[in-house]
């Protein structure tokens, strides 16, 4: 199968879990996995694979496990040019919104663990690899830090951190994805939504000051400034 094939494929199965559990669920599922391209990237990229146990921070309603969990199940279509579909053993996921937990273990059950906690104090497992999409700047700066700290010391010695973070020097870009997630801050009920951002050089130094090496991948279409940050422990 193309890539363009196996991408909606992939589609049409992880969110086949999220019918069950209700409308909503499954149309921001369907939207969120078409539109937003770090899906992709992760698969495309093999950045999960060989990695036995994930722990996404900031899960949702657990679209990468779904997404994660598909792909493994469609490796017989895979496109040639990709490498193989991870194959996790276990993924744990921990967001702050309890109605998103809710939809994850209804739309997951037994496919994945969450879990309602805040990452700021959520204890962390040991795991392979940790994923932290679009959360980072919604904290303060030392919880920032505290968190990177408590993820390397969660990470076994050839662990992945993999994170997407908006680029304070990234322009126009930068500010209307700052503009879309005060919004959606604000229609999720959080009425407390400074943001706390960095330039790509200042989030990198502070995954060194945390024990990690990073390198770089700009990925997003269209208006952003959003990078993605694959940090491996120094």
């Amino acid at each position: 199968m193309n890539t363009a094939g196996i991408v909606n494929a992939l589609i049409d199965h992880a969110t086949a879990r999220y019918r069950r559990v209700g409308r909503f669920a499954f149309h921001w599922g369907r939207g969120k996995l078409r539109h937003d391209p770090v899906f992709v990237e992760i698969l495309a990229r093999g950045l999960l694979n060989g990695r036995r146990t994930i722990l996404d921070l900031g899960c949702g309603q657990g679209l990468l496990a779904a997404w994660l969990r598909s792909a493994a199940q469609l490796a017989a279509q895979w496109p040639a040019q990709w490498p193989a579909p991870p194959q996790p053993q276990r993924i744990v996921g921990i967001d702050l919104m309890p109605g998103d937990i809710d939809r994850a273990r209804r739309a997951l059950q037994s496919e994945a663990e969450f879990a309602v906690g805040d990452i700021r104090t959520a204890a962390f497992e040991a795991s392979e690899a940790v994923v932290i999409l679009d959360v980072l700047h919604y904290i303060e700066v030392e919880a920032q830090l505290a968190v990177l700290r408590r993820v390397r010391a969660a990470l076994s010695s050839d662990g992945v951190l993999v994170t997407r973070i908006g680029n304070a020097a990234g322009g126009f870009g930068f500010r209307f994805s700052i503009w879309v997630d005060r919004l959606v801050l604000w229609l999720r009920g959080h009425r407390n939504n400074r943001l706390h951002t960095h330039s790509l050089q200042q989030w990198q130094s502070m995954l060194r000051q945390c024990g990690f090496d990073s390198e770089a991948f700009p990925i997003d279409a269209g208006p952003f400034a959003n990078v993605l940050l694959v940090a491996r422990p120094l």
